[in-house]
């Protein structure tokens, strides 16, 4: 079997969701999409169950905060080919305050913990979730650590004030 190509994967993507993606690019050669939260299901079943592509592993899920931009919070998806040894990122951006996006859970079980981190430390709900939790920040916490907005020192500490440190 012929290596599948970035080019011959973004032509069959785009041959079959010609006007829900745009290309990003191909930084240190991965194929970079960019969609929105409404077809993001069927794209996914598309790369997993197609015979040619096998998109089988999922890599990662994680999340992304852009403060300065329009939809501010993203949410990165990192598929794996064993089969053709090929990778794809596939990255949905949502607007602040309506940080809502379908689970793959209905698609890859690994998805779960993967997506329960995303939302502890960014905030994104996956809707359909079938456990969506803190996993590692206390269940207490009001704030999503890994977002701009965070601060990341406490006011309060008497041990790092500038003085402390000759500034």
């Amino acid at each position: 079997m012929a290596k599948l190509t970035n080019e011959a994967l973004l032509k069959k993507i785009t041959d079959r969701f010609s006007d829900k993606l745009t290309l990003l690019g191909e930084p240190f050669g991965l194929l970079t999409l960019e969609t929105g939260r409404e077809q993001l299901i069927d794209i996914l079943t598309y790369l997993k169950t197609d015979p040619e592509l096998q998109f089988g592993f999922l890599t990662d899920i994680t999340g992304i905060h852009y403060p300065d931009q329009d939809k501010p919070i993203g949410v990165i998806y990192h598929l794996h080919s064993l089969v053709n040894n090929v990778r794809i990122r596939l990255k949905v951006f949502l607007n602040d305050g309506d940080e809502h996006i379908p689970t793959a859970t209905v698609l890859w079980n690994g998805a779960n913990w993967m997506e329960r981190e995303t939302y502890d430390f960014f905030g994104v709900i996956f809707d359909g979730h079938p456990d969506l939790r803190r996993i590692l920040n206390v269940d207490d916490m009001v704030a999503y650590p890994m977002r701009k907005e965070f601060p990341l020192e406490d006011p309060n500490r008497v041990d790092k004030k500038d003085y402390f440190f000759g500034r």
